[in-house]
């Protein structure tokens, strides 16, 4: 059924798909899908990468019907979803094809990543016969990643003290959502102490705005979390026992054997 796959893009290089020199501005962090934040008091964080999503525009249209019949993972049903989408294993990527020559890229975990899948997808549109133009727009267009300050948090003393940037209501979302103006970045901030920093553009975006923010999650710190006491730790000592269920004590309730109150037997 097909004749070039998306496994073929794995001896494409850089010179041969086209691409832009902009695509070179994303330059790799040493740490990959992992960054490291200084916290301001002696220490560091690590934000974990989970998602990025960049969009291409390849300067030429596609036929995406011919892209699905000649490519291997690629699915395209029109009556859905009017692009194809096609996916590559190395590194792991999905793209959305448009038929105007746009492309959204996701899954990725690094920016290094996201630059070479778009180099690989614009190799196979051009190994299918679709001519990429010599300058690919590629803008990265979200970055989501995750990180842990190790300490629960009050939410309601950050929201009572920032109410301009945070906004929480628990009957809704278990979050607080901590929105920065610079960089522009908004903070999903759990009580557990778990935080999900999406919006941004870069790496280091992520990193300024977890480093703006991390004071403020310090100052608003649960300390004293109770616990609650168990018998072996003598904490039931203050507490009185229940009294023992007398056996046969709804019988003497004056109750005859139908349920007749006040009767006996008939």
């Amino acid at each position: 059924m097909s004749t070039t796959t998306a496994s073929a893009a794995g001896s494409a290089s850089a010179d041969a798909s086209g691409g832009g020199a902009n695509l070179s501005l994303h330059t790799p962090s040493l740490a990959g899908s992992v960054l490291e934040c200084p916290d301001g008091y002696g220490g560091s964080l690590l934000i974990r990468i989970q998602n990025m999503s960049a969009t291409a525009d390849l300067g030429v249209r596609l036929d995406l019907k011919q892209i699905a019949l000649r490519c291997r993972n690629t699915e395209f049903n029109p009556r859905r979803f009017a692009a194809v989408i096609m996916r590559l294993r190395e590194p792991r990527a999905t793209a959305l094809l448009f038929s105007s020559g746009r492309m959204v890229i996701t899954g990725t975990k690094s920016s290094h990543n996201c630059s070479l899948a778009t180099k690989k997808f614009a190799y196979i549109l051009e190994r299918v016969g679709f001519q990429p133009a010599g300058f690919i727009d590629f803008k990265i267009q979200n970055v989501v990643g995750t990180v842990d300050v190790g300490f629960p948090i009050r939410l309601e003393g950050v929201v009572y003290a920032h109410p301009t940037f945070s906004s929480y209501e628990p009957e809704l979302f278990p979050g607080l959502i901590y929105r920065l103006v610079q960089p522009r970045v908004v903070l999903l901030i759990f009580v557990s102490g778990k935080v999900v920093i999406t919006g941004a553009k870069t790496e280091e975006q992520m990193v300024e705005a977890l480093r703006k923010v991390y004071p403020v999650l310090v100052e608003f710190r649960k300390v004293n979390v109770a616990s609650l006491p168990t018998a072996d730790e003598g904490g039931m000592e203050g507490v009185p026992a229940l009294p023992p269920m007398e056996s046969g004590g709804a019988a003497g309730k004056g109750k005859g054997s139908r349920g007749g109150k006040g009767k006996g037997k008939r």
